[in-house]
Order: C-alpha cells, then structure tokens, then sequence
C-alpha cells in the first residue's frame, strides 16, 4: 500500500513540473550594472520563444553562477514572463602581495594564487588563494607564514585585494631520524631521501629546510630503496615532524622493512597471433634472475626488453602487465602477460601542458609515441618515465582522453617544473693537503633541457677550472653532445723546480652503442707549456717548451652493475685510449683499462674487487712528456703517501710508463649500534714502472702492497674518512702512510 502511495505522489509532481511548462514571452533583467542583457541571456542560454519548465530553470541558473560574475541571482516564470535579478560580484581592480622582497619567492606567490586582477572577485577562491599561500611557503622553508587578507571596495563596483604576508623564521630540520624494523643504517638511508640536516656547512643548500613536498618524496624514495633491496612488502608508515627546544624540527620516518623477498619461476604469457621466436630470447633471460633477490631495477629491466621487442618487431599495439605472486613465504613468481590492445587506436593529438620555461620540443624529443603513431601502453609508459628522467620536473602527469574519432585518442601531459640550477661550495683536508671547490650547475638552462656545469678546484699545487655543455638526445639522436672548456696550472716549482699551464677544449658524443655498451668518443685541443728552474731535473728542462696536442679519445663502458649508485652486483669494464693526431710533436698514446666486480658476500654487506691498468708510450723519437706520464692515485694505494712510489729522479717522483693495481674492500658487518659509522677492511697492490728516458732509474722490481681497516663517519662537521694502513711490500725509496684522512662535503 504504502508503494502505490510513493509512486502516486511521484507521478502528481513530476505533472506538476510538466504542468507549469510554458514558452518565454518576455524577459526582464535587473541588478546589472556591468554585464548588459544581452550577455546574461547569453550565458543563461535563453531566449524569447524557448519552453521553460522546473528542470530548464535550474540549469539557467546554474549557468548563470558557472560565469562568476554574479554574487546572488534570483529568477522568476510569472505569466510567462522571466524575471531575472541579479547582484554582480565585485571586480579586482587592483591585487597587491606586500611581505615579500625576494623576486623568485614573489614570482612563486603570483603563479601559485587564482584570483587575478580585472576578474570577479569571489570569497571562495580568496579562501582557497590564503591556503595555497600558505602551502607554497610552507614548501619553500616557511613553515610559520601567514597570510591576512586586506579589501579596499571603490565606488565603481570595483575592490582592491592585498595579500599581507608575513613570512617569519625559515623552519630548518634539526635531525632526520629512522625508526622502526629499518635494517640499514642511518648512514645510508640519509643518501637515499633528498632532506638534509641543518649544519653549519650547509649554508647554502635549501634541503635542510622543512618541505612538505620533498618529505613526501623521501617516502616515496624510502619505499623504493627497500623494495629494490629486496623487502617487497616493505612499508614506510609516515613521517612526523617535532619541533623542538632549538626551535628547529626533527622529522621521523617510521619503517616497517619486512623480511626479503626473492624472486621464484618467471613466466611469459603470449596472445596466440603473436610470433613465439620473437620472445624466446627474452624468455631464456628471465629464468637467470629466478633466486635472485626481488628488484624493481630488474623489473624495470624486462619493461625495457618488451618496448625493445614492440619497436624491432613491429607489435604496434602490444601491451604489458607484470603479475607477481608470493609463493613460499619468501619468493615472488612472476608472470608477463603480453597483451594485444581489444582496441586499437592511434594517436590524434598530444597536448602538453604546464611548461613556462621548458621549451616544447625537449619535452617531445623524449616521446617514443608520437602524433598519428598507433597508441602502443608500452612505448607510451615509457615515453613517460624518459620525462620523469630528465630531471627537470617535480611532477609528471597524463592521460589518454577520448576524441570524437572512435579510432583516435587524445594525450595529455601535465609538467610542474621545478628548480634546476644548484650552487656547490666544497672543503677538503687531509694528509695529502687541503682543497676548496666551487661549482654552478644547471640542468635545463634557457628552457632548452641542455646541461650546464662549471667548476673550480683548489689545492696547495694545483688550479683547476673546467665549463662543460651537454645537449641530451641532440637534434633527435639518441646521442648526447658535449663540450667543454678547461684551463689547468700545477705549480711546484719551490719543492722541484717546474710549473705547467694547459688550456684547452673537447667536443664529444656518449650514447649507448648496443645494450649496457656505451661509446665516449671526444675529439680534444689543448696548449701546454712547461716552465723549469734551476732545481729542475734533466729531464724537465729538456721538455721545456710550448706544445699543441689534438687527440682522438673514446672509451667504451660496459654496465652491469644492478643499480649505478651502490651497487651490490655485476660488473663496470671501461676501456679508453688517447689517439694523438700530430705525432711529430712528442705525442703520447695512453691506453686504460678498469673492471670493477660488485658481489653480496652476506646480506647486505658488499665485496668490491678492482683491476687497474694503464700504458703511456711516446709515438715519436722524445721521451713522455711530463704531464703524461702516469702517477699511482691515491685512493687505489693506501699505506703510500700520494705520487711518492716508483721511479725517483733526484728527490723528484717522475712517475711511470706503466701502471697497474689490483683493489679487494669489503664491508664489515660489526657495531650495527653505530648509525653513522661504516667499517670495511682493504688490501691494495700496485706497481708504478716503466722510464723510457734512462733505464738506470727504473724501480719496477718490488711490488708495493697493504692492508688496513677503513671507517667512513658521518659526523657533525661533514663527511670524515680515514684509514690504517700497514704496507706489506715496499721500495726503500717510497714514502709510507699508516694513516690517511679526509674530511670534505658541499654547502
């Protein structure tokens, strides 16, 4: 009964609404003072002549509201008559930001806030404009800002906003702590978020201040480290910031890690019309990560075989989704499900959005998909992420909107940019002397995505300025170009009577010649001239003099390391020469080589083996010029003080023809407890050898080898690093070193 009863009464009301349907003979507009009736009629959509039921009045006056010009709107349908009253809004006449001298900081308020002059003012959007201010400065440090609203109304229906600012004290990050079930030291998850404690060093750096934004990074960061680490299932729970009695803050990153994960059985799921041989070699690949420990790096890995096979093999409209399945407690089998799109569509339009400064084309170069290409989620998704490589963005963002051709998609991406230049000041002391550097980098200079780097270095000896260009992917390429200037003096002449200036400049090229193979061919000048005194050795004055050198230099790099900053598997094999050009002029050719081997001996603990080897022989009848013959580095003979082993002319170490070293470091898992303190144990062997100018002194006969415990300390003044050494085979003639130490960061 009570059913018959509801669906009545609906019936009597909507005859009613269709009761009152009746056509529109007159219309007449109040209240406006601005806005004229033709344009209300307009924005409303009607006119003389239309029907107007119930339905038809509220969408006119939701139209109406939709065009923010009008404060309050009344509407009446009397004897077929429309009555409309409205109270227009304000206009901003003028909107002024006072608080603020810095100009970027300006800049940021002006771009952040909706309210612009010349338009409607509208209470609701000041109140949204007040948060996003507050929520900008909170982002850039002002965590105690606030913001008081000021209105001036005018007596020609217009206000005037002012925005009063008060910035107050810059909120700076006191410590950065880890708790929870974390597993790795705090020593190393600092190295992985992009927050930074406030020291007194770090003057310049703004990553010690509170950033809202950039915290909710580190977590992302955070979760991204561990579940390349292996912990699948690790979870970081939130972050909380305390302040405290320094007036400072303290942020806390709880971690919940979980146990480690390994990989299972891996399995590849084609579409039946697809060619099976296509992906017998990728299916093979996967089965020698089965056992490994879970990585989103491999992952990632197998995307890229996919898109590599989409594009080779023509698959235009393949897809992937990657299903992970825990088995066993602690291993995860994967599934690669090829997929064939049900729909193929292609690509109509692609609107990017967002750039101010980036210009369009950086942001295109990096598109695998293009417009009229069909629309393949493989090279789509990584079109994406080759955005998000760049470095140059804070965020992201697209999407694949429908067009009016069943057959077509539109893309849409959004960019927010962000701050791409960096200042760095850097300090070092140690056993070998002291340094000081300066550096400005800017990683999308003009808008045009091209690297800028320039840099000074300053020792006790030495001077050092290098300014360098790099333009990724130049003119569509998949090829990097690069230049650079440099300009180098070594002075010493007190201890040995010689002093050299080289300047010169390089253009070069680096792209990835076949997977994880890279080639760094250059093509160099540079003028050197070599001043002697007195105290000189023969050799040295004999090479007095002005030389012009152009050379030919590549390297060819193979990676496989599983991740390029702290690695824990794989390898690094780098080869590289220096072809001289105008070898009558005392030329040399240097050739180099370098393996590096990356091994996990216990959980988290990592072995690092390296070979070293490098040759420098004159192509003419000279001997080695002075500034190419070949000094042992310090960082691979530990237990000698730096350049004094091998050859000796006199007092002078001359160095060598001939070079080589072997390395073995690995890390020792004892004082957990010490959350800023690493230990690993070393053994270095090397031998300096090799003077083509007289023989007589010609030490190769010993091999200088050590052994020593080193400790890297992240303390309160920078980064320290030290070591005992104990040498184990030496030259009387070389000078030892039981203890090294070097304290150094960038502000």
């Amino acid at each position: 009964m009570i059913k018959i009863i509801f669906t009545t009464l609906i019936i009597y009301f909507l005859n009613i609404a269709h009761s009152v349907s009746d056509e529109i003979k007159n219309i007449e507009i109040s209240g406006n003072q601005r806005v004229n009736e033709d344009t209300i009629k307009i924005f409303g959509g009607i006119s003389i002549g239309d029907d107007l039921d119930s339905n038809k009045l509220n969408e006119v006056l939701k139209k109406l509201y939709e065009t923010n010009f009008f404060e309050n709107i009344e509407i009446k349908f009397d004897e077929s008559i429309l009555k409309i009253t409205v109270k227009e809004n304000l206009i901003v006449q003028n909107l002024l930001i006072q608080g603020i001298k810095n100009k970027d900081l300006l800049k940021l308020v002006k771009s952040t806030i909706l309210t612009k002059e010349k338009s409607p003012y509208q209470k609701n959007l000041i109140d949204k404009d007040i948060v996003k201010i507050k929520d900008a400065m909170q982002n850039v440090g002002y965590y105690f800002s606030s913001v008081n609203l000021l209105k001036k109304e005018n007596n020609n229906n217009t206000i005037d906003l002012i925005f009063e600012i008060d910035l107050g004290e810059k909120a700076f990050i006191n410590e950065i702590s880890f708790v929870g079930n974390k597993k790795f030291k705090k020593r190393k998850l600092l190295n992985v978020i992009t927050s930074e404690e406030d020291k007194f060093w770090k003057f310049i750096s703004s990553k010690r201040l509170l950033n809202k934004q950039r915290l909710e990074l580190d977590q992302r960061l955070l979760l991204n480290f561990y579940k390349d680490k292996g912990y699948y299932k690790a979870s970081v729970l939130n972050n909380s910031v305390q302040f405290d009695n320094t007036d400072k803050f303290n942020v806390i990153f709880n971690i919940d890690s979980g146990k480690k994960f390994y990989f299972g059985d891996f399995k590849i799921a084609i579409p039946e019309d697809y060619d099976k041989k296509h992906f017998i070699k990728f299916e093979k690949n996967l089965q020698k990560f089965s056992g490994e420990k879970y990585s989103l790096r491999i992952l990632e890995k197998m995307l890229n075989e996919i898109e590599k096979i989409a594009t080779s093999k023509k698959y235009e409209f393949i897809n992937a989704r990657i299903d992970e399945k825990i088995v066993n407690k602690d291993k995860i089998n994967i599934t690669i499900n090829i997929l064939a799109d049900e729909n193929n569509y292609y690509v109509n339009k692609i609107n990017i959005l967002g750039n101010d400064i980036t210009i369009e084309d950086v942001i295109r170069n990096e598109l695998i998909v293009d417009e009229g290409d069909p629309l393949n989620k493989v090279l789509f998704n990584k079109s994406i992420n080759n955005l998000k490589s760049l470095n140059i963005f804070e965020k992201v963002e697209s999407e694949i909107v429908d067009t009016n051709n069943n057959f077509q998609k539109d893309i849409n991406i959004k960019v927010e940019e962000k701050a791409t230049g960096q200042i760095s000041l850097g300090a070092g002391v140690g056993t070998s002397g002291t340094s000081t550097s300066f550096g400005v980098v800017e990683n999308n200079f003009l808008g045009q995505g091209i690297r800028l780097d320039s840099n000074l270095f300053l020792s006790k000896e030495r001077i050092k300025g290098k300014f360098s260009y790099i333009k990724s992917n130049y003119n569509n390429s998949d090829k990097d170009l690069i230049l650079s200037v440099q300009s180098q003096e070594v002075d010493r002449l007190t201890n040995f009577g010689y002093k050299s200036n080289d300047t010169g400049f390089l253009l070069g090229t680096n792209y990835e010649l076949l997977e994880d193979l890279y080639f760094k061919p250059n093509f160099s000048v540079t003028y050197e001239t070599l001043t002697t005194a007195s105290s000189a050795s023969a050799l040295l004055k004999k090479q007095e003099g002005s030389y012009f050198d152009t050379e030919v230099n590549y390297g060819l790099i193979m990676d496989k390391r599983n991740q390029s900053y702290q690695p824990s598997d794989g390898f690094l094999s780098s080869f590289y020469q220096t072809l001289p050009l105008n070898i009558e002029e005392n030329q040399t050719l240097i050739n180099g080589y370098e393996l590096k081997t990356f091994n996990e001996y216990i959980e988290d603990q990592i072995l690092t083996l390296t070979f070293f080897a490098k040759a420098a022989n004159s192509l003419g009848d000279d001997d080695v010029k002075i500034s190419d013959r070949l000094y042992m580095p310090s960082r691979k003979l530990r237990g000698f003080e730096s350049g004094k082993v091998g050859p000796k002319d006199g007092e002078d170490y001359i160095g060598g023809n001939f070079l080589s070293a072997f390395n073995a470091k690995a890390n020792l898992p004892v004082f957990p407890s010490f959350e800023t303190i690493d230990f690993n144990i070393f053994y270095d062997a090397a031998n300096v050898w090799g003077v083509d100018y007289d023989s007589s002194i010609n030490d190769s006969s010993a091999l200088r080898s050590s052994t020593g415990l080193g400790v890297d300390w992240y303390t309160p003044i920078g980064p320290l690093s030290f070591s005992f050494s104990q040498a184990i085979t030496k030259k009387s003639s070389d000078k030892t070193e039981s203890f090294r130490f070097n304290l150094g960061t960038t502000f």
